[in-house]
């Protein structure tokens, strides 16, 4: 009997994951000043998180909303 190839261990994270990790969150809440250290680590807000087609730039963090 063979072992089907999604169950094989060298193909476990050859996917995209969709999921962020806490840090990573935290990270991002707290560069879009939404999160501090001394509000805690537990109750964080969810964070949108869309991978982007190759080639493709997403909207730009940190720059003046219509600045040329």
């Amino acid at each position: 009997m063979s072992l089907d190839k999604s169950l094989k261990k060298g193909l476990g994270l050859t996917r995209a994951r969709n999921v962020l990790t806490r840090p990573e969150r935290l990270a991002i809440l707290q560069e879009d000043d939404r999160w501090s250290p001394e509000k805690g680590v537990y109750n964080v807000p969810k964070t949108k998180f869309r991978r982007l087609a190759p080639g493709v730039s997403g909207p730009r963090r940190g720059g003046k909303a219509g600045a040329k």
